[in-house]
């Protein structure tokens, strides 16, 4: 699927610092239908996750709510 999707311009969150090299990007994949790809900054070739506006939401609740942290 990705041979066929248009430019994407992904974006690093300004918390990454100047090195930008520690976290993920986003990019709107289809902006008609809020189709969001989330990919590694450090592995930009590497492929990414397409999320419908209904899964990105749900990701962000996660992440903010502390659910999805990592045991420590």
């Amino acid at each position: 699927m990705s041979e066929n999707l248009p430019p994407v311009r992904w974006r690093t969150s300004s918390y990454s610092g100047e090195n930008g090299g520690t976290c993920v990007q986003l990019g709107s994949l289809d902006t008609a239908k809020g189709v969001v790809g989330v990919r590694d900054s450090k592995n930009p070739d590497q492929g990414h996750l397409i999320l419908s506006p209904e899964n990105f939401s749900g990701l962000i609740l996660g992440i903010r709510s502390g659910s999805l942290d990592l045991p420590r």
